[in-house]
């Protein structure tokens, strides 16, 4: 077996997310991302094997850079709005990255159902504070997070896919235009803050 290649893996994945950033999944390949790295193409090869191994890695990576940008230092409801706000901005300013994530497929990666959105430990904890913060039952408060999840998502899309034209302003608006909807649809019976009536 060859010795250790001195170029370490997480160098090759960090340069990998910026030609993906960038450029798109498309533009990866063995030799494009040896040649942005200033290497041949043995130290990727030793380290993934093949190009599924290294999307496996790649999407594993790009999902950690996604998830960090958008972790919130705030609990509950205020972490959730936050949460939302950041996917936003990431299909918004890195729509190559959402869209490899989140839309193509080209990534691999597949949550499962929607109950997944409910059942990741992140997700459970916060929906657990937004039932104690809102006074509503635990299924409720389910509930809302995943139409909220769905709607943001939607939107989301409409702006990495470059359907639609909106700023990043118009868009935290309708996130919270919709939630405070589902809320209401949840009977969370709160009242609109800044309500103009």
């Amino acid at each position: 077996m060859p010795s250790n290649p001195k170029i370490p893996k997480a160098t090759i994945l960090k340069h990998a997310l910026d030609m993906l950033i960038q450029d798109g999944y498309s533009s990866i390949n063995i030799k494009s991302l040896a040649r942005r790295i200033g290497c041949s193409t043995q130290p990727i090869s030793w380290h993934f094997g093949n190009m599924v191994n290294f999307r496996n890695a790649l999407t594993e990576y790009a999902l950690h850079y996604a998830n960090e940008k958008m972790l919130s230092a705030s609990e509950g409801m205020p972490a959730f709005s936050n949460v939302g706000k950041k996917y936003i901005d990431i299909a918004f300013d890195e729509p190559n990255l959402f869209r490899f994530l989140y839309m193509s497929g080209e990534s691999g990666y597949h949550a499962g159902g929607f109950e997944i959105l409910t059942m990741a430990d992140a997700n459970a904890v916060m929906i657990d504070q937004i039932a104690k913060q809102s006074g509503i039952p635990v299924d409720k408060a389910k509930g809302f997070f995943m139409n909220s999840i769905i709607y943001t998502h939607g939107l989301a899309c409409f702006i990495a896919s470059g359907l639609i034209e909106a700023s990043k302003e118009e868009l935290y608006a309708m996130v919270d235009q919709g939630a405070y909807g589902f809320m209401l649809q949840m009977g969370f019976g709160l009242r609109k803050e800044n309500d103009e009536n």
